[in-house]
């Protein structure tokens, strides 16, 4: 398996839509949202095996000091190849002169993976969000 990596965003509303629906996540029930959301994002780099997008990862960033990991996913049937943390890997090195690479796992059972990324837990620091369903409707 020959994956290749890019920071261009040559991905269509098809690969994310099938991509996050492969893992199940709410945001593939908004292709067309979700698919602006990427294109308007500072940095999303994305795994191929061929033409099929297999992984992805997104930050947002303020320019100068903080950037914030928000998606890292892989397809199923390619977990488990490094796929993930290749993508970090060239996520903090994109970001190596910023003062904090934040991520929020949803799962505290993901903190490990981050772990071996060098990301710590904050001990006294605690997720938080804001759902807002009226924008369901969009």
């Amino acid at each position: 398996m020959s994956i290749e990596y890019t920071f261009e965003k040559k991905f269509s509303k098809e690969d994310t839509h099938r991509l996050f629906k492969s893992i199940n996540w709410y945001s593939a029930n908004f292709p067309d949202r979700l698919h602006k959301a990427l294109m308007n994002s500072q940095t999303v780099v994305t795994a191929w095996d061929g033409d099929k997008l297999v992984g992805l990862a997104r930050a947002l960033d303020d320019s100068e000091m903080v950037a914030f990991i928000h998606y890292v996913l892989v397809d199923p049937d390619y977990q488990g190849h490094h796929i993930a943390s290749t993508l970090i890997k060239m996520i903090k090195e994109k970001y190596q002169d910023y003062l904090y690479i934040d991520v929020m796992p949803e799962d505290k059972n993901n903190c490990p993976f981050y772990e071996k990324s060098g990301f710590k837990v904050m001990p006294e620091g605690a997720a938080m969000t804001l759902f807002n369903e009226n924008s369901e409707k969009r």
